[in-house]
């Protein structure tokens, strides 16, 4: 009887305790829109060579893209990711094994949505490399989402995150645990370390169903079936882990995958300036 009345207690404070936990997804979800943003274009010369540690491609170059993503939650907006710098515009870059290039810049994009940098409440970087934080600085006045590791590690002359050192800065940074970027469970950066110690994907739950940003952990979709890893990822332990917790999130969830680096998986997305809801 002791046992049975334990149990009824638990079963009848379970539906509180489980509204608690419920992300609002659930139930009265908030409305969330995705856009993809052309934040510049590379052309690596030697794709093996650069991005496989163990030699999985056909030797020769490849052209990759560089996509970065705004996500609208009900009235703010989330930059995921900042692409190649500004001053790119209309010039290639030859930095030895890449070329990179850049067409039309970040907020030029926001001008043609009619928003402003001033209106973007978050920004989110997947990592701390060059052709995914190089237009961050436009967006100061946005609270900086970033993996604790990275963010630490990008201190120095060139350092992209300038704006978010000083007291008072608006940085949440992520130490091995998920972000849940608007407090509801409807967009949340993933700890997916390996590629760089505070790698970040990200998960964004539309009403047409989840897709997930790679972020770097995958630059192709050959990367993907092979599981490949580029010889300067940071840990190859770490970026197994991460593959593998992302399939299975992928899988779980059915999730829509898109390869940030992919040109194939541009279509996807509705073309710009449509969005995916």
């Amino acid at each position: 009887m002791t046992w049975l009345l334990a149990a009824a207690t638990l079963i009848g404070a379970a539906p509180a305790h489980a509204a608690r936990a419920a992300p609002a997804h659930a139930a009265g979800a908030a409305k969330v829109s995705i856009v993809r943003l052309d934040c510049g274009t590379i052309l690596v010369k030697d794709f093996n060579a650069f991005f496989s540690d163990s030699f999985d491609y056909k030797p020769g170059p490849r052209r990759i893209t560089d996509s970065c993503y705004l996500v609208r939650h009900m009235n703010d907006y989330l930059l995921w990711d900042s692409g190649l710098p500004a001053a790119l515009k209309g010039k290639t870059n030859d930095i030895g094994p890449v070329a990179a290039s850049l067409a039309q810049t970040i907020v030029e994009q926001l001008g043609q949505l009619a928003l402003k940098p001033a209106d973007i409440k978050f920004i989110g970087m997947s990592h701390m490399h060059f052709d995914h934080t190089g237009q961050a600085a436009a967006f100061a006045s946005a609270k900086l989402v970033i993996g604790k590791k990275d963010f630490e590690l990008s201190k120095g002359e060139k350092d992209p995150f300038g704006p978010w050192r000083g007291a008072g800065a608006k940085v949440q940074t992520m130490d091995g645990q998920d972000v849940d970027v608007f407090g509801d469970g409807s967009v949340v950066a993933l700890n997916m370390p390996g590629h760089t110690p505070g790698h970040m994907a990200l998960l964004v739950r539309l009403a047409s169903g989840p897709v997930l940003l790679t972020g770097d952990l995958y630059h192709s979709d050959e990367a993907r079936a092979k599981k490949s890893i580029p010889p300067f990822n940071t840990s190859r332990a770490d970026t197994l882990a991460s593959i593998d917790r992302f399939e299975r999130m992928a899988k779980n969830l059915g999730a829509k995958v898109i390869i940030q680096h992919e040109p194939a998986d541009i279509a996807k997305l509705p073309a710009f300036p449509k969005a995916a809801e």
